[in-house]
């Protein structure tokens, strides 16, 4: 088991899919929005391409191998995290399905191609770069929570430029940025079809977004109903629970 660790990183379970990820308490740990939007976003279940940008730690290709038998390509900016991603590939057998790139968001489609792929996912960084200073945060937290290397536009763009028409993008983001992310869909010809939002419970505001758009598509918005996390008494829903423990 060591050989597959460093430092102080755990090989922690993904239940409902069966496998295993590497993490990082210090370094990088997906949170439950990776899993929000890997069962959100739609999949070709035998045939297809998909990328994952901002991949991290490799969640969602994780669990997204789970649900479809496509290509699957995750982009990581970050060394540190991407390795990561493909040492937890690798644990899994996962590597004729899961391709690990340590490259830029930005300008990605330049190297992997022009409007090839059928979905691409996209967990973006969430807050603007300038509060990255006003935190306390080690450098992957912050370059992975903060647009200091990644603005929303760029994110949405790069999804575009890699979709062929027809395509599917699917982002997590925080209910604040829904008029930022719908209007920077649209200026990037990804037409909103879905969207859901996400609440700690019953009774609280929404803190999650999940849309996806379809390139090149007709204005036909979907509200989807309203997902909880936690019920009253602090235990998670029933389909939260399915989401990340399976029918188990």
């Amino acid at each position: 088991m060591e050989q597959w660790l460093k430092d102080d990183e755990r090989l922690d379970y993904l239940l409902a899919e069966e496998l295993r990820i590497i993490q990082s308490p210090s370094v990088f740990s997906f949170s439950l929005d990776a899993v929000l939007l890997a069962r959100f976003t739609y999949v070709p279940i035998k045939k297809g391409k998909i990328v994952d940008l901002c991949t991290g730690n490799g969640a969602i290709p994780l669990f997204l191998s789970a649900r479809s038998k496509s290509e699957i390509i995750g982009i990581e900016l970050q060394e540190r995290l991407s390795d990561m991603a493909i040492r937890s590939t690798k644990y899994n057998q996962l590597t004729d399905q899961i391709r690990i790139i340590q490259d830029n968001v930005i300008g990605i489609a330049g190297k992997l191609g022009s409007e090839k792929y059928d979905v691409v996912t996209c967990n973006p960084p969430y807050f603007p770069a300038h509060e990255a200073s006003e935190k306390n945060l080690k450098e992957h937290l912050a370059i992975a929570r903060h647009e200091i290397h990644l603005t929303l536009e760029e994110a949405v763009q790069s999804a575009s430029e890699l979709l062929k028409q027809g395509g599917k993008a699917a982002f997590v983001h925080r209910p604040g940025r829904l008029l930022d992310i719908v209007t920077a869909m649209r200026a990037n010809r990804l037409e909103p079809k879905r969207i859901r939002f996400v609440y700690p419970k019953k009774g609280k505001e929404a803190n999650t977004l999940l849309i996806e758009g379809i390139k090149d598509g007709k204005p036909d918005l979907k509200i989807l109903p309203p997902l909880y996390v936690y019920e009253d008494d602090g235990k998670y829903t029933d389909e939260i629970k399915e989401m990340l423990y399976g029918d188990k």
